[in-house]
């Protein structure tokens, strides 16, 4: 994901961060208030948001608390021309990953930016892949499951099939099925997946 949402009430800063993003081969969306950001959210690619700290109506940090349940989909980077302590404090504490001082260097804010940018693809990457997993968990049979909850637990073979009461064989075939819909390579991909799960 390479997408950045600019907010800003300067027009002159914003269209200056927006050119920059452009120019280091990222889209960019420009919005000049916290309110115009969050009519588009919900419909709005993932990615980085580079906000001013203080506009009118709802400042930076305002943002950010409105945000809190969709960080993972928005990391934020948070721009200031009055970097105190304080505040400093209260960005990080309401979940940005960046605080940066204007006027900014070119080079700090496209770091911070990728930085951002690298950690969100992870995390989708991390949605994704549980999100698949929990769909293949679904379509397990119950007796599936009830083996599966046996090799998450550290049970053998013999273990499991002592305790559903089904021979060592039938819990061999249950798993090769099991490993053979969840898309398993080995026993610690599938403990790995069912985790996720």
């Amino acid at each position: 994901m390479a997408v950045v949402h600019v907010i800003d009430d300067d027009d002159a800063v914003r269209d200056s961060l927006a050119l920059l993003m452009e120019a280091a081969g990222l889209t960019a969306y420009a919005y000049d208030s916290a309110e115009a950001f969050l009519e588009a959210a919900d419909k709005a690619d993932p990615g980085c948001l580079v906000t001013d700290v203080r506009m009118p109506d709802m400042s930076g940090i305002d943002l950010l608390h409105r945000l809190s349940d969709r960080l993972d989909r928005f990391p934020v980077i948070v721009l200031t021309g009055e970097a105190d302590v304080p505040m400093a404090v209260e960005a990080l504490k309401a979940g940005a990953l960046d605080l940066i001082e204007k006027p900014y260097a070119a080079a700090a804010i496209l770091s911070a930016v990728t930085g951002a940018l690298q950690r969100l693809e992870v995390q989708l990457g991390q949605s994704a892949r549980r999100a698949e997993n929990v769909q293949r968990l679904a379509q397990l049979s119950a007796r599936e499951r009830d083996v599966l909850r046996g090799l998450m637990d550290g049970c053998s073979n013999k273990e499991i099939a002592r305790d559903l009461a089904i021979s060592p064989r039938t819990v061999e075939a249950y798993r090769a099925n099991l490993m053979m819909k969840m898309g398993a390579d080995s026993l610690s991909e599938l403990v790995r997946m069912s985790l996720e799960a």
